[in-house]
């Protein structure tokens, strides 16, 4: 019988991995459906559906991963079936941070007003611009993260799967010397910028927000409620990204024990990550807000109808008995 804290595990990231192909799948055809309408993408769209399809890749490797590493431990710590997870694995990673420093940089561009004629020029031409930085953040993540196959090691820690289970295994890590300047590369510098967008646009939001922003109903404006929902999102991306890497961090340096309570908390966030960073873009949205309440208000209603039956009515007949006159 397995032991209680891989059945929870498993459970916990195959319920995750249906939440994150449902909200980002939704995503990606909303967009699908307004370009096949004729309708032209914008920047913003374009890198979500970029991020999605990232964010898709990303689950269904770690699926596959986790529970290779679960039931076949033997065949998936040998140096072939180990060092392509891990390189798989970190391919889109590394491709989503870079993807959201791309949304960051496009909602800077198109909420702050410039008057610098080269920041002028750049937010003209964003939209020729994004797809350069997808490409981008694609070849770093590719440079970054390939060379991984070359610089791995072997190690033999004693894992305890259980109370009553220990099995010593040479697992194989990867060499400190490439980790340190690509995690900085890949994941630092992405964490840095996307937290410079944010305090960029959190600063336009309370430094320009005024009357003239209000309508006669003292309500926000279109321009000032972008502001707000952009640095709502970008905020909310930037905890996420927090999250997930220090929780990476933690369980790549064994803080701590397999099976542990701080170890089960990194495990979720990892395994949240992806469903929660597509519900902050789907509310981060209009468009894809109302079309997923709608969805749920369809759901709703189909669970709520009751089915019709037949009412019979009866009809009671009265007679009235005439006597006989003689």
């Amino acid at each position: 019988m397995l032991p209680v804290f891989i059945v929870a595990s498993m459970a916990a990231l195959g319920v995750s991995t249906v939440i994150a192909v449902f909200t980002n799948s939704l995503i990606i055809a909303v967009n699908m459906i307004d370009k096949i309408q004729g309708k032209s993408l914008s920047p913003s769209d374009l890198i979500m559906v970029t991020l999605c399809i990232s964010n898709i890749i990303f689950q269904f490797i770690m699926l596959i991963n986790d529970y290779v590493s679960f039931m076949e431990t033997d065949l998936y710590f040998t140096d072939v079936v180990y060092v392509t997870f891990t390189v798989m694995i970190i391919l889109p990673v590394y491709s989503s941070f870079w993807f959201t420093v791309c949304l960051s940089f496009n909602y800077y561009l198109q909420i702050i007003i410039f008057t610098h004629p080269f920041l002028i020029r750049l937010k003209i031409g964003v939209a020729q611009l994004v797809p350069k930085l997808l490409i981008a953040s694609v070849f770093i993540a590719m440079a970054t993260g390939v060379p991984a196959v070359w610089n791995f090691y072997r190690d033999s820690p004693e894992l305890n799967m259980s109370s009553n289970m220990t099995m010593e295994i040479s697992v194989p890590k990867l060499n400190i010397i490439y980790l340190l300047p690509t995690n900085l590369l890949s994941c630092s510098l992405p964490l840095v910028l996307v937290g410079i967008a944010n305090v960029l646009i959190i600063k336009s939001l309370v430094t320009r927000t005024h009357k003239s922003d209000r309508s006669t109903k003292g309500e926000l404006g279109a321009h000032a409620e972008g502001r707000v929902r952009a640095a709502r999102t970008i905020s909310c991306l930037l905890i996420l990204y927090l999250s997930f890497y220090i929780s990476e961090i933690l369980m790549f340096i064994d803080a701590f024990p397999l099976s542990s309570p701080g170890f089960c908390t990194c495990l979720m966030v990892i395994y949240s990550y992806s469903p929660a960073q597509s519900i902050v873009l789907i509310f981060g949205s209009p468009k894809l807000k109302q079309v997923s309440l709608s969805l749920l208000r369809c759901t709703s209603d189909a669970n709520q109808e009751k089915p019709k039956t037949s009412k019979i009515l009866f009809i009671k007949l009265r007679t009235k008995k005439k006597g006989l006159v003689k």
